[in-house]
């Protein structure tokens, strides 16, 4: 086993989770690499010596200069805002030290550009973080698909959808304002990502996009909100496999519908962000009175499953996944060569984001080559 120092900049929801996955991540995979949490990074001195002791750090700082340039960090994870990304993961990557980036990895498309150029000119390994698509059961759906189980997919239908601003009385936050925070900025990535990798490249697509409540109250009185609440888009796939998506804050009733439907020419699946333990599947070759979805309930036969328990239908959850995020980053590490998904992954994820807002802007159908092109 060799010791490998991380630092983890942000001390928030995904920052906590981050700070787990390291410290659980050496025993659950038994890994050669063994994360020591070395130094973590949020906004005031006080807050980060708080987390520090609190996630079991040696060390703080409120400056993450002093975290990147730190010789004891041998790797960061980026967990902060968004609009902190750029500066983080391009100081990392002149350090020449592996760097993990929450998605999405910029503000803007240039943003998302600039950092997977000089990550990939620098050869430094790097992944970004889309952690609903490694449940064991969506890795077993993806398995399913490349082994031919339900022949070549027909139609893709995918959604994300929440209800965390479903009422209009919830204040405004940070989340009301700039498109990076919107719903197509904060949601729509992982289901995007988690199309593609089920479905393949996203060739083209038109989109509606919509701000539903406009307005949230604030301590002053109602503040304006600036970026849009749902959104749905048509789409075809490279493959010339036609798509639906939407994605959704304001979903009453919803609170983790990470959801999707695969149509194949042999069989079918389905799996439900709520039930994540389980994936449903349909072969078009049963018998007459036998047709059906059978529920299969993941166990250590499944993707990264075993890892985590013996017991078969037990399950996982999503503090799980944020591990096996840490698993494969330590891999890739290892290895010294990134490993699915890559800042590339995540820069074609914002693409097909910055397609969604040309089209709604636009009114047309918009092929993602037509952002590539624009932002070479």
């Amino acid at each position: 086993m060799t010791e490998i120092g991380i630092g983890i900049i942000g001390g928030g929801y995904m920052g906590k989770a981050h700070s787990v996955a390291m410290h659980a991540v050496g025993a659950v995979f038994e890994t050669k690499l063994r994360p020591r949490c070395e130094m973590i990074c949020t906004t005031t001195p006080e807050g980060a010596a708080e987390k520090a002791r609190i996630f079991g750090f040696n060390r703080s700082t409120h400056d993450w200069r002093e975290l990147v340039a730190d010789p004891k960090i041998d790797a960061i994870v980026i967990a902060s805002t968004q609009n902190t990304h750029r500066d983080i993961a391009l100081a990392a990557i002149a350090e020449g030290k592996p760097v993990f980036c929450e998605k999405p990895l910029g503000q803007s498309i240039a943003e998302a550009r600039e950092i997977t150029e000089a990550a990939e000119k620098a050869g430094i390994v790097n992944m970004s973080g889309f952690n609903y698509i490694r449940t064991p059961a969506s890795q077993l759906a993806r398995q399913v698909i490349q082994s031919g189980e339900i022949g070549d997919i027909t139609y893709f239908r995918g959604e994300h959808t929440e209800d965390f601003f479903a009422d209009p009385n919830e204040p405004a936050t940070w989340r009301s304002h700039g498109r990076a925070n919107g719903n197509l900025g904060d949601l729509a990535p992982h289901m995007i990502n988690g199309a593609m990798a089920l479905a393949g490249p996203i060739k083209s697509l038109v989109s509606d996009v919509e701000t539903v409540h406009r307005t949230r109250p604030g301590a002053d009185g109602p503040v304006e909100v600036t970026n849009d609440d749902h959104s749905q888009f048509l789409c075809r796939f490279e493959s010339g496999v036609m798509g639906m998506l939407y994605i959704s804050r304001i979903a009453t009733g919803k609170k983790m519908g990470y959801n999707y439907e695969i149509f194949g020419t042999k069989g079918a699946l389905r799996f439900d962000g709520e039930d994540q333990n389980a994936l449903w599947l349909y072969k078009g070759d049963s018998a007459p009175g036998r047709e059906g979805f059978t529920k299969m309930l993941t166990g250590p036969e499944h993707p990264d499953y075993k890892a985590f328990c013996q017991g078969p239908g037990h399950g996982t959850g999503y503090q799980d996944q944020i591990i096996i995020e840490a698993h494969d980053f330590l891999k890739a590490i290892e290895a010294g060569e990134s490993i699915w998904p890559t800042f590339r992954d995540g820069l074609m994820v914002s693409e097909v984001v910055e397609a969604a807002w040309l089209s709604h802007d636009e009114r047309r159908w918009v092929s993602v080559d037509e952002i590539s092109a624009a932002n070479p």
